[in-house]
């Protein structure tokens, strides 16, 4: 009996803790589109250099890791798409299907999850670091909101670069198929290609991104929440760059499933 109320308990306290965080992401996202929208009006927009910063580390220095993931994620998925269609005869499909699976899925999902290992912990063990070392009070006993000068440009910045990145993994990962269509299949480049993207529609590829808006509005929040929220100094910021990475990739396979289901049952 003990035991079932300890469990019982248990639950309880986890479902509370998971309420408390999600109200926390919530009320954080408000406070943050608030500064983004009338931050201008009241002259406190966001500084640029450090919107700019962001984009650097957030965009630009991901670009390698998502180069090398799409390109062997493209291959791979030609390789076992042909697997299938070389007992049909239709060996050519290949390139159609690796084009859509890259702009509506993969791209925008593979991307979105490198940049929540590398960029999520990154900001999360930054301002938990800020947290433990009481920087952040120091900020507001300076009247220095820190939404407005460390939350808004990491959203801003994974808001603009996420979409970015995932363009170039959609068009990493059709160059993957190509190599192996061209190299292994002996299909021709240029039919290759031009079946692509006669196949490929811009409702293929606008619905990627509006996954890749959601995903940078996921991870900044998470990162940010988790990372403000730290306690217990350095083995708390270790915990908060662990659960904010785990959280991230949680959220973005729940979010891409709903989306996915919401385009579905649209017939979009």
């Amino acid at each position: 009996m003990q035991k079932i109320e300890n469990l019982l308990a248990s639950i309880g306290n986890a479902t509370i803790e998971l309420g408390q965080s999600i109200t926390g992401v919530v009320s954080l996202l408000v406070d943050t589109l608030n500064w983004v929208f009338t931050g201008p009006f009241r002259k406190k927009a966001p500084r640029r250099e450090s919107i700019f910063y962001q984009m650097v580390f957030a965009g630009v220095q991901s670009i390698v890791i998502v180069f090398f993931i799409s390109l062997f994620t493209g291959i791979v998925i030609a390789m076992q798409s042909a697997y299938q269609l070389k007992q049909l005869g239709a060996t050519i499909y290949v390139a159609p299907m690796v084009a859509i699976s890259m702009a509506r899925e993969l791209g925008p999902v593979f991307t979105a999850l490198i940049v929540a290992g590398r960029v999520g912990s990154a900001i999360s063990a930054e301002l938990g670091t800020m947290k433990v070392s009481e920087q952040i009070e120091a900020l507001e006993t300076l009247a220095l909101d820190p939404v407005r000068f460390l939350v808004v440009p990491r959203f801003l910045a994974l808001l603009v670069m996420l979409p970015c990145l995932t363009i170039i993994s959609d068009i990493v990962g059709i160059i993957g198929g190509l190599i192996v269509g061209v190299f292994n299949l002996q299909l021709d480049f240029y039919r290759y290609m031009s079946f692509s993207f006669d196949m490929l529609t811009w409702k293929d590829v606008w619905t990627g991104l509006i996954k890749s808006v959601a995903f940078a509005g996921l991870i900044s929040m998470i990162s940010c929440y988790v990372g403000l929220s730290t306690r217990g100094g350095a083995e708390g910021v270790g915990k908060s760059t662990t659960l904010s990475v785990v959280a991230s990739f949680i959220m973005i396979v729940i979010f891409d499933c709903i989306l996915t289901g919401i385009f579905f049952f649209a017939n979009v």
